[in-house]
């Protein structure tokens, strides 16, 4: 049984850099899904940090951030490859 990957997006309105984000995440989700089918389950989860104090205070000037299972992965520019290489890690 295969255990899920959960990335977590922090993003927040109007943020040009987390709507690429956005896409290159979704883009290394599906590359990474076609290469190892749905054994490997990934969620991913959008949060605006404008909705949550804490994380605004931790976060603000660093967004867009991407965390893989709670450890900051990237900031301010998502980079595919590098991605897809910390999810194939997991496998």
């Amino acid at each position: 049984m295969s255990k899920l990957i959960a990335l977590t997006l922090l993003t927040k309105p109007g943020c040009h850099l987390c709507e690429e984000a956005k896409t290159v995440v979704d883009s290394a989700i599906n590359k990474f899904k076609s290469e190892h089918s749905s054994e490997n389950p990934i969620e991913l989860t959008e949060v605006n940090i404008l909705e949550d104090q804490a994380l605004l205070d931790e976060y603000g000037e660093e967004i867009p951030v991407l965390q893989i299972n709670g450890a900051t992965h990237a900031y301010w520019k998502i980079d595919s490859e590098r991605l897809i290489a910390a999810l194939n890690e997991l496998v």
